[in-house]
């Protein structure tokens, strides 16, 4: 595993990390033993760092890495990105980016963590009710106080961004890139080297169609979202499984597995 500098940040990281959307219960069942099996897979194989977020199981997700990282590694041996600015109304999620909100939802993620700091803290999805300006100085007494290092953001584009970083550093983006979802190459990944920004790329096996592991029978229990996603039913999922078919005869033909090409 090779390690890069984050952006602008003083992060060295490995090239590729470990999210945990899965462990908060919207693919489905969450078996916690497995989960931690995996992160020790994931640490054994040099992966230091670790991607969550708040609204994965509103401390679900967060609390099953603190307790795998904690019983394996010490604190300065991993990088933890965490996101924050989702929370419940009712049964739907709002976008929060406001200061008070963001403030509790570093307190609860310092606290479901287990630890004092949260190296890279990013803002989940833009909250266009909120001023930029609210949003940022919040951020920046944050990491004033210690108790974030880093600040980035998800979901966002280059306008939003921009908004933004006219109050605070923006150090990161974590945008959606696989093989099937490439809009980013066109605006979004220029702009970041223009900014020296680091990218975590989030999907990057397009949630499991580029493990090269499903079928026409291939189903998802009621509670897993890809049971009602166009991209996993239906006629886009069989013709998804049709391109899925012909890259893995391209990786073949150079002995590489189709997961190894997709990451590439």
């Amino acid at each position: 595993m090779h390690d890069v500098r984050l952006g602008r940040t003083n992060l060295q990281v490995s090239t590729i990390a470990f999210g945990t959307w899965a462990f908060g219960g919207e693919w489905g069942a969450v078996d916690a033993d497995a989960a931690t099996a995996t992160i020790d897979s994931a640490l054994e194989h040099g992966i230091t760092l670790f991607d969550t977020a708040q609204a994965y199981g509103f401390g679900e997700s967060e609390r099953i890495l603190a307790d795998a990282l904690w019983a394996r590694v010490r604190r300065e041996d991993v990088v933890i990105a965490t996101k924050g600015g989702v929370r419940r109304e009712g049964d739907h999620l709002v976008r929060d980016t406001t200061a008070g909100w963001l403030c509790q939802g570093v307190e609860d993620s310092l606290r479901n963590l287990r630890t004092d700091y949260i190296d890279l803290y990013q803002l989940h999805w833009p909250d266009p009710r909120t001023p930029a300006a609210e949003t940022a100085t919040a951020l920046a007494e944050l990491v004033a106080d210690g108790k974030i290092r880093h600040v980035g953001v998800s979901n966002y584009n280059a306008a939003q961004m921009d908004d933004l970083r006219t109050f605070v550093d923006v150090q990161t983006l974590q945008p959606p890139y696989h093989l099937f979802r490439r809009g980013i190459e066109a605006h979004l990944l220029p702009y970041c080297a223009e900014h020296d920004m680091g990218v975590l790329a989030y999907g990057p096996l397009a949630h499991g169609l580029l493990s090269g592991t499903m079928s026409p029978e291939t189903t998802f229990a009621p509670d897993d979202w890809r049971s009602h996603s166009s991209d996993f039913t239906g006629d886009t999922f069989a013709a998804n499984l049709g391109v899925v078919a012909e890259l893995k005869a391209f990786a073949a033909e150079r002995e590489l597995s189709l997961p190894s090409l997709a990451v590439a």
